[in-house]
């Protein structure tokens, strides 16, 4: 039987088809434009959501699984953590994780927010980092200065200082978010003994070229999390 899965996020939403044997891509929009009459009818649903607007009108006209700590004890051990305000992407990522790559690992996933998830050998989840982005940190000089422009996203890392306002928020952004992450990957990795780090989400190749010790994840990695979450 097939299953719809959808990845609800702030920005985009995405959605999927597993039929038994493979994943299918069905769509990516700005979840914004998201509407309930996109999920086909007569065919299990389930879905991780990290907008409570868009989970509550999806709710009052659909039955979701709705992917969240709570639901997924038997796959990790969320005991050592606070998890009740862990988002269901995060604990998509760290099912994913735990189910295809051996442990401990992280998973980078790159997107609006950049989360890290850590998960050790014995399947528990360790928790990770939220940060902003590189579209948020755009916003955020562009939203909070009286001069600083809305940039576009650059797909190369900045090889050296600006020469001009663009080229000084580029490089102060692109390579400051390079050298967070970086960062944030040496210190899980030191504390947890960490050795395989996945990269996902829609801004995951400027990281995977910026930072040689981060893997690419496969391409459906989030999903495979929400179809184990749900017991396919």
């Amino acid at each position: 039987m097939d299953i719809f899965l959808c990845n609800i996020g702030n920005t985009h939403t995405t959605a999927c088809v597993w039929n038994g044997e493979r994943m299918e891509k069905k769509f990516s929009v700005p979840t914004g434009e998201f509407e309930v009459s996109m999920i086909p009818q007569d065919v299990p649903v389930a879905a991780a959501c990290v907008v409570p607007a868009v989970r509550e009108k999806i709710s009052a006209e659909r039955e979701v699984f709705w992917v969240s700590s709570g639901n997924c004890s038997e796959k990790l051990d969320f005991s050592l953590v606070n998890a009740s305000t862990l988002g269901a992407d995060r604990v998509a990522n760290a099912v994913a994780l735990a189910d295809s790559i051996p442990l401990p690992a992280l998973v980078v996933d790159c997107g609006t927010a950049i989360t890290i998830e850590i998960v050790d050998a014995n399947r528990c989840f360790r928790g990770g980092a939220i940060a902003p982005g590189r579209i948020l940190m755009r916003k955020a000089l562009f939203t909070g200065t009286a001069q600083l422009p809305d940039i576009p996203l650059s797909d190369k890392v900045p090889g050296g200082a600006g020469i001009d306002t663009l080229t000084s928020m580029t490089f102060g952004i692109d390579r400051g978010a390079v050298g967070m992450v970086r960062q944030l990957i040496s210190a899980c990795c030191a504390q947890y003994g960490i050795r395989r780090c996945i990269a996902t989400g829609g801004d995951a190749d400027f990281f995977l070229e910026a930072i040689p010790e981060l893997e690419k994840a496969d391409e459906f990695f989030t999903f495979n999390g929400i179809k184990s979450a749900c017991g396919a």
